[in-house]
């Protein structure tokens, strides 16, 4: 799996961390930021398909283009 390095405010990583550790809901943090970027483009594709930008297999729209 790829290593990504990213620079996260402190006060966000404290929030993270409240969620992280034995008494948290993910073991890790990278476990914790694998499933937030999960949640967060599974999202974005619910509201790109709402809009009809792409279709269920992630591919664009085109027949929603062609009839605005």
């Amino acid at each position: 799996m790829p290593k990504v390095s990213v620079e996260i405010p402190q006060e966000l990583l404290d929030d993270l961390d409240e969620h992280v550790g034995d008494e948290g809901k993910f073991v890790n943090r990278s476990d914790a930021i694998r499933a937030s970027i999960r949640k967060t483009l599974d999202m974005l594709d619910e509201i790109d398909e709402r809009h009809g930008r792409v279709d269920s297999s992630g591919n664009e729209d085109t027949e929603a283009e062609s009839t605005e």
